[in-house]
């Protein structure tokens, strides 16, 4: 690095170092002034809240007979009640399960299932790996965690899972060859649910499991597949017989063999083959005879 380098450079980093703190500075301010807006805001919905909750008191105090029935509200084992009030959520979290109690003239309560909920991904026509256009449905089988997020961070929840599954399921399965989605389906099914549940985890919603139900193919694909697995059979029973026969053939030559070293031998299987004839009570039964002894007899006449 030469000298007029050395030289600027303190300055270049004292210039970074003001600019950086005027920027810390900005952030600071900016904050402050986001956080001084929001008190402010906050502090005047609150006094609205406390007139309006005033009003709504005194109404219930002088219609008692009457509204206290619609003061209470039960939530079964299964739910939870969202409970917003002046249109701003209330904390404590989640109500229920059982009874509690709400101003109906500023309470607004959202009730949220938590049982395990499921949904058909309806068939999407994906173009695999290798070229091949298949037909694949699947279903989702998910629950709701947090009532909370699921009420304030999406609008609807169920139907937003339906479409991030469908998306999902296309571009998984785009990745995946034809052999790949018929074979490893639980591998797909696994791939599938990790994702969904990192995707709606902003939403309070599990995902539990992602089944595939279903790989359509097209006709033509069907009966290729069908033909190829059909030669590839014939080709395998052809290489059985083959080998087969090979074997036949190598235990007759030792049976041969062996009833070459003992004359006798070959006439007690003579007789064996002429008693499993006759045993089918053949009217006509065949005797071999040497070609060397018709021979002989031939030359004597």
């Amino acid at each position: 690095m030469t000298e007029p380098e050395l030289e600027h450079l303190p300055l270049v980093r004292r210039t970074d170092e003001n600019m950086e703190h005027g920027g810390a500075k900005r952030e600071r301010t900016g904050s402050q002034r986001l956080h001084v807006q929001e008190r402010g805001d906050s502090e005047e919905m609150s006094c609205c809240t406390y007139v309006l909750w005033f009003f709504s008191v005194l109404f219930i105090s002088l219609t008692f007979p009457i509204t206290i029935w619609f003061c209470f509200k039960t939530i079964a084992e299964y739910e939870r009640a969202i409970l917003f009030r002046v249109g701003r959520l209330m904390p404590g979290g989640p109500k229920g399960p059982g009874l509690f109690f709400i101003i109906p003239c500023i309470d607004d309560i959202l009730v949220v299932d938590l049982r395990t909920l499921s949904f058909d991904v309806p068939p999407q026509e994906v173009l695999s790996k290798d070229s091949v256009t298949v037909t694949v449905d699947a279903v989702v089988y998910f629950r709701v965690q947090d009532p909370t997020m699921a009420t304030i961070n999406v609008e609807n929840y169920k139907r937003s899972t339906e479409l991030l599954a469908a998306t999902t399921l296309r571009n998984v399965l785009g990745t995946k060859t034809l052999a790949e989605m018929l074979s490893h389906r639980e591998e797909i099914s696994n791939t599938l649910q990790s994702l969904l549940d990192d995707a709606t985890d902003p939403w309070g919603v599990k995902v539990e499991r992602v089944e595939i139900k279903d790989v359509r193919l097209p006709r033509q694909m069907q009966r290729a597949m069908a033909a190829e697995a059909e030669a590839s059979r014939e080709a395998r029973a052809k290489v059985i017989a083959a080998e087969g026969e090979q074997n036949a053939s190598r235990a007759l030559k030792e049976a041969a063999d062996i009833i070459a070293e003992s004359p006798n031998a070959l006439q007690l299987r003579y007789l064996q083959t002429l008693h499993a004839i006759s045993a089918e009570k053949n009217s006509t039964i065949i005797f071999p005879l040497p070609v060397n002894m018709l021979t002989q007899a031939m030359k004597m006449k």
